[in-house]
């Protein structure tokens, strides 16, 4: 129900920032909660953050506390984590998810970009 496209990765330095856009397509968007996940070579995918369209309900991994923040621009449609003082472990692709705005911030997902990568280097 949900298409997402996301953009904006690439490579970047140690200590560096960057900023994923994730444009969102869809009937009912505002009654979505929108979340970045991210996957590494040989890992499971892992939840980064999550926020919802209307609102300022956020949550966060405890790994990118304090470096990562999500926002959303209503008008565009569109998702952006801005992420800031990175590091090599954050190296990884990263996928923007929707779902209904219900339930766990984490689990439950069921629309998925195709990913975009990011490479931190030391």
């Amino acid at each position: 129900q949900v298409q997402l496209v996301e953009s904006g990765g690439g490579l970047v330095q140690a200590g560096g920032s960057l900023r994923l856009s994730c444009t969102a397509s869809g009937h009912t968007l505002r009654r979505y909660r929108m979340a970045w996940f991210r996957q590494a070579p040989g890992k499971e995918r892992e939840f980064v953050a999550a926020v919802n369209w209307s609102g300022e309900t956020e949550y966060y991994a405890d790994s990118v506390k304090g470096r990562f923040t999500a926002s959303r621009d209503n008008a565009k449609n569109i998702v952006y984590l801005q992420m800031n003082s990175l590091k090599p472990e954050d190296t990884a692709v990263y996928y923007c998810a929707a779902k209904i705005s219900l339930g766990s911030y984490t689990e439950g997902y069921r629309d998925w970009g195709q990913g975009t990568q990011v490479t931190v280097s030391s």
